[in-house]
């Protein structure tokens, strides 16, 4: 198979997962959670993409997003994420680790001031970047 459909078929697999959590949500009568979570994803890549564009983020960190950005597009991955939790951890460590840089190098109301969804979505990426929420 071409790395084209391999990248096809990554992304159809993780959307099926993403969709069936979703869904299981759903089911479960927790509206607010799979509401949250369907708009988490789309939230953050506003986040990055605003940060990138703010003139008060210095250079370094702006490198240091792009290269966020452009990893987390990669279809290769340090872990493949085909490998059940640890495929979508090193994703998880790297991303918590650029939002550790980000809030030590433009602070947290920075963030704050870029974030477009909820509160508590907010307060789950303060947390994995190791900031108190």
């Amino acid at each position: 198979m071409a790395a084209w459909q391999w990248l096809l078929l990554g992304f159809g697999v993780v959307l099926v997962v993403y969709a069936a959590v979703l869904a299981g949500l759903l089911l479960a009568g927790r509206r607010r959670d799979a509401r949250e979570l369907a708009t988490f994803i789309p939230d953050c890549m506003v986040l990055f993409r605003a940060l990138l564009r703010d003139p008060r983020v210095p250079a370094r960190r702006k490198v240091l997003l792009a290269a966020l950005v452009a990893y987390l597009a990669m279809p290769i991955d340090l872990v493949p994420d085909f490998i059940p939790v640890a495929g979508q951890l090193d994703d998880a460590i790297i991303v918590a680790l650029v939002l550790r840089s980000m809030l030590r190098s433009a602070g947290l109301a920075l963030l704050r001031e870029h974030w477009r969804g909820p509160e508590r979505s907010l307060n789950a990426v303060l947390r994995l970047a190791g900031h108190p929420a």
